[in-house]
């Protein structure tokens, strides 16, 4: 599947979760019904993958994770606040760049519509 079809998924997936627990529960409840609905549809994804840092030539131990990675094209970024700020949107942009994926959702299961929380990043574009 291409990453747009992968996406359609998750969005699909994000609505599907959201409708069922409403706002308002911890990022961790959210990634395990996320999970579960991967694995019900038979795709591949890891959960809390490390994404690691270099500078020069060492890797950097910074414990940076991405909260699912979808068939290593699809990055989903998970939050459960009241409000996505530019630094989480730039931190979904920086996790794509050190990754090598092209595309990501960071969505905001914080929010009364889930519509409301979904936001489409590319590798390399400006915010």
């Amino acid at each position: 599947m291409t990453e747009n079809e992968l996406a359609t998924i998750a969005v699909d997936i994000a609505f599907r979760v959201h409708t069922a627990l409403g706002p308002g529960l911890l990022e961790s409840v959210y990634e395990s019904a996320f999970a579960y609905e991967l694995d019900k549809k038979g795709i591949a994804y890891t959960r809390q993958e490390e994404i690691p840092a270099k500078y020069e030539d060492i890797k950097l131990d910074v414990g940076f994770r991405a909260d699912i990675i979808i068939e290593n094209k699809l990055l989903i970024e998970l939050k459960s606040i009241e409000a996505i700020e530019k630094v989480h949107h730039k931190t979904v942009l920086t996790y794509l760049r050190l990754a090598d994926l092209k595309l990501g959702l960071l969505i905001n299961f914080g929010t009364n519509l889930i519509k409301d929380g979904i936001y489409r990043k590319i590798n390399g574009q400006l915010d």
